[in-house]
């Protein structure tokens, strides 16, 4: 009656604890289930209410960053408080390295989580559809020179043809990435029998620079890179496998870019994101491998590199 709500939950956890009597044993119980109604009832309430604002309605994602082993224990019994799990369950789903991809759904209702769990101290960020999709993405082809400024050919959205000239100063991360390729094998299965089989028979090099003040990702993969043109990186690129190429590029990236963050966790962000499919549906990859059939894969390169873009922006 007073609103002490955790002072009455306390009381009646005691008296569970502590009492034999059958009638205060059932007071008590009834009592909890009164908080837990009231609880529920005001969360739904609030949640409603965080749907019914502007924009708030828009697909979103809730993200949980990772947290040290040490503080791992009380977070996770806030954790499943807030998100009514037992704490078991809770620990296993709280990241200890790199992202995880918890939720998906109306923004509003992530928002609601999101805030909750950052007051706990369980860190977390949301973000819509909407905001991974107008992020610009050009295709670098190569580089035309690096200084005083850097000038880049690329293809944008349209598949057009042109240049960007940016400084160094101005990218603020990169993120890397390993794509699968995936090939269809004929292999005998345990009976001897010849089937037909999707295997990864090679992986693809990925490497995003982020450029936040014009809102766009510049995309650098080793297939699509032309070694032989523009400013010469690579002596005698002609002669080296697509990887060495690939290796001494990368080399010469990090030397323009000393204090650059790298990114490179998205394997173990994407085993928590490549099942949700309808999700990944909405978000156009930008990466053009060829493909036999489309793979979630790649969405999800896009969403991850997105993500860190609109992240270390706000």
């Amino acid at each position: 009656v007073s609103g002490k709500r955790q002072d009455a939950d306390n009381v009646y956890r005691q008296l569970l604890r502590d009492t034999r009597n059958t009638k205060i044993i059932t007071l008590a119980r009834e009592g909890l289930r009164r908080l837990q109604e009231m609880e529920l009832e005001e969360r739904q309430r609030a949640i409603s209410q965080a749907k019914s604002e502007p924009n708030n309605t828009e697909l979103g994602v809730l993200v949980l960053e990772p947290l040290s082993n040490e503080i791992k224990t009380e977070a996770s019994l806030k954790f499943a408080q807030i998100m009514q799990l037992d704490p078991y369950t809770a620990r296993l789903i709280l990241p200890s390295r790199g992202w995880r991809l918890y939720r998906t759904g109306q923004v509003g209702e992530l928002k609601f989580y999101g805030k909750q769990l950052q007051q706990a101290g369980i860190p977390c960020f949301w973000a819509t559809i909407a905001q991974i999709k107008q992020i610009q993405v050009y295709q670098v082809k190569y580089f035309q020179a690096s200084t005083p400024q850097v000038t880049v050919v690329c293809r944008n959205e349209a598949n057009q043809l042109g240049s960007l000239t940016f400084d160094w100063s101005e990218v603020t991360a990169r993120v890397v990435g390993l794509l699968p390729i995936f090939e269809e094998v004929v292999d005998r299965d345990v009976r001897g029998k010849l089937e037909r089989k999707t295997q990864t028979q090679d992986y693809a090099q990925f490497c995003d620079l982020h450029i936040p003040g014009r809102h766009c990702i510049l995309r650098f993969d080793d297939s699509g890179y032309e070694f032989q043109e523009g400013l010469e990186i690579i002596p005698q690129a002609s002669q080296n496998t697509i990887r060495i190429n690939w290796n001494i590029l990368s080399s010469w990236i990090d030397q323009q870019l000393p204090k650059v963050k790298i990114w490179s966790d998205f394997t173990s962000f994407a085993d928590t994101t490549l099942d949700q499919t309808e999700m990944l549906s909405h978000i156009k990859s930008h990466i053009h491998l060829l493909r036999r059939e489309q793979t979630n894969w790649d969405s999800a390169f896009q969403l991850y590199s997105g993500l860190v873009l609109l992240k270390n922006t706000n």
